[in-house]
């Protein structure tokens, strides 16, 4: 699925209209409604910057969190608006303290080119995420175009996703393109040798991405607590180790797939285990397989480290989504340091797809030193399981 069919916001004439950006401002707040961390935010900053010099006049809708289509006072975006109008100085920036009543009304109206107001949570309406038509209606009715920019909630078909996109021409923001050029040349057209690399708690979470990714990659790792099942799928011994037992015949078809394939799949050689789940636990590395009773495998040992390394060290892509351990835990997060680390020194082209892998690369430093880092976890995963994203598939072509 390529932006490069899809119309982006470069291709509409803006000066002077109303333009509905849908972003995504789901945003962690700490019990005083401060906002704890804001790069969702100024992710959204590039597009926005570029409406606003071009003298557009701006509707910004976004959800935040789950309120079950019910006004909940600790989900507003309220604190957003604020941190909005903290990052743009310039300009003014109008809270509009709800989605399509009133008051939404009558701050669109009173707008000028080159202003920018932010509707209420938009999952206060049930109507949003049942992608109701006479509310997608009602909400494009603010606007005169509308520009999708939240990667991270283009994998559902909602009113402001996909709903909007039946009453407005429809492109895409410069981070949807973003997300998508990096992505979709992963997928498309990796330069090779090209190395996908799976972790997480669970196999029945990722069947789609190991199956799709098994057939693109040269080389497919897996790690985390899903690596446990195909060890058991290989008749090893595993303890108290997280698994998906219903999914053991799923995990041999793949093995039996990449060796008919001639595709590299690697597992791990040896795991730091514990007797309990705590970050107090007694812990033993041991041999795959030699997981004592009793005890669980809670990350990846330091032979599977290096084999690991050694795959990376030589690739021109990689893509990674899910930690090799229970990373929260300092003495289980070793594996996911190493991974990240390996891809930091890695010359290729290295993106992380969302969720755990992200906070992981953001949290031991390694940020600055991926080619991209995805906004979307459940998006970028459906992405490489090669599902349409209904939030793209619905943009305007070119």
């Amino acid at each position: 699925m390529s932006v490069l069919n899809k119309k982006t916001v470069r291709d509409f004439d803006v000066a002077g209209k109303r333009v509905l950006l849908r972003v995504d401002y789901n945003v962690p707040q700490d019990e005083a409604g401060i906002i704890t961390d804001d790069k969702r935010i100024r992710a959204s900053l590039p597009t926005l910057k570029y409406l606003l010099e071009k003298g557009a006049r701006v509707i910004l809708c976004s959800h935040l969190g789950r309120p079950n289509g019910e006004w909940k006072m600790g989900l507003t975006l309220a604190p957003v608006a604020k941190r909005l109008q903290e990052l743009l100085p310039g300009t003014k920036v109008v809270f509009a303290g709800d989605v399509i009543g009133a008051k939404a009304k009558a701050a669109v109206a009173a707008m000028k080119n080159g202003e920018a107001v932010l509707l209420e949570n938009l999952r206060f309406h049930k109507e949003e995420e049942e992608n109701d038509p006479a509310f997608s209606r009602t909400l494009a009715s603010l606007a005169e175009i509308y520009i999708n920019d939240a990667f991270g909630t283009a994998h559902r078909a909602h009113a402001s996703t996909e709903g909007v996109t039946h009453y407005l021409p429809a492109g895409a923001g410069f981070l949807i393109e973003k997300e998508l050029s990096f992505l979709g040349r992963a997928v498309e057209n990796p330069e090779r040798p090209f190395v996908a690399i799976l972790g997480g708690s669970k196999v029945s979470d990722k069947l789609g991405v190991i199956a799709n990714l098994l057939k693109l990659a040269d080389t497919l790792i897996i790690g985390g607590g899903m690596a446990y099942t195909f060890l058991k799928a290989q008749g090893y011994y595993i303890g108290k180790s997280l698994v998906d037992n219903e999914k053991i015949g799923f995990c041999k078809e793949i093995m039996e797939q990449a060796k008919k394939t001639g595709k590299q799949l690697l597992l791990p050689v040896d795991n730091i285990c514990a007797d309990e789940f705590s970050p107090t636990a007694n812990i033993k590395i041991v041999d795959a397989g030699k997981i004592p009773e009793g005890w669980m495998g809670l990350d990846i040992g330091p032979k599977t480290v290096a084999l690991f390394t050694e795959a990376i060290k030589g690739a021109k892509t990689v893509v990674w989504n899910g930690p090799m351990g229970v990373f929260e835990m300092e003495p289980f997060a070793g594996g996911t340091k190493a991974v990240a680390k390996a891809l930091a020194e890695c010359g290729g082209m290295t993106i992380i797809g969302g969720g755990d892998s992200a906070s992981a690369v953001k949290n031991m430093g390694f940020a600055d030193k991926m080619t991209h880092i995805s906004t979307g976890g459940g998006a970028s995963l459906e992405f490489l399981e090669g599902i349409e994203l209904p939030g793209i598939a619905a943009l305007n072509a070119k």
